[in-house]
This record gives structure tokens, C-alpha cells and sequence, in this order.
């Protein structure tokens, strides 16, 4: 799994609105998906030059000098890099340690316990 660097609270926003639109989207697209108040053009132009410099969007040319930019990272592989970087550094890359904080310390209806016991039960073949 290629490695990816860490985006900030901005930047997770963006991608966010980008993995939505796995096509890509120009500036404007991306702008009108952003809860009010929107940031400005030039924030979010910003944001998205950071975002192909550290590898996480690329972009083409539309037309003129309109770009369309789209993911080169999926939102299942950040995620799964990021809660592995967790486990790792907070739990010595225990499964078990992670998944028992998780549980002891978020606030879980009963019908939530119930499908959680459900997929550890289906994703473990018994032994």
C-alpha cells in the first residue's frame, strides 16, 4: 500500500467533496457542494494545488484555463492508512486493543453493539 501523507482538517473537507465526485469537478463544482458559507475561489484553488503536490488529486484541462480536478486517492485507502497509522501508534498495531477503546469509550446504542457483534461474528470464520 502506497503511503500517503496527512491532510488537514481544509484538506479532508475537499477531498471529501471530491471523492463524491469521482469524475472531478472545476473549481466551481467543488465550491457549490461546500456548506455556507462557501469559501472563496482562490481558498479552495489553493487547497487543490497542495492536494496534486502531495499527490492526492491530479487534474486535466477543460478548456481555457479551466481545470477539472478528480482523486487519485480513494477514500477507502486514506481511511484504512489513517486507522492503521492509529492502531499502530496507540495500540501497538493490536486490532483487538483498538476495537476495545473504540467500544469502551463511544457512546453505542444497543442495535449499534448488536451489528458490530454481527460482523465481527461473519467476518471471523470460527476456528
Amino acid at each position: 500500500m502506497k503511503k500517503y501523507g496527512t491532510l488537514t482538517k481544509a484538506e479532508a473537507q475537499v477531498m471529501n467533496i471530491l471523492w463524491d465526485m469521482p469524475d472531478g469537478g472545476i473549481i466551481h463544482d467543488i465550491i457549490a457542494r461546500y456548506p455556507d458559507p462557501k469559501p472563496a475561489y482562490t481558498t479552495v484553488s489553493t487547497f487543490l494545488k497542495i492536494l496534486d503536490t502531495k499527490g492526492f488529486v491530479s487534474h486535466r484541462k477543460v478548456s481555457g484555463k479551466t481545470y477539472a480536478f478528480f482523486p487519485l486517492v480513494s477514500k477507502q485507502e486514506y481511511t484504512n492508512q489513517v486507522i492503521d497509522n492509529v492502531k499502530w501508534s496507540f495500540f501497538g498495531g493490536s486490532g483487538s486493543s483498538f476495537l476495545k477503546f473504540f467500544v469502551e469509550n463511544e457512546k453505542m446504542s444497543q442495535s449499534e453493539i448488536k451489528e458490530l457483534i454481527e460482523i465481527i461474528q461473519n467476518s471471523n470464520p470460527q476456528e
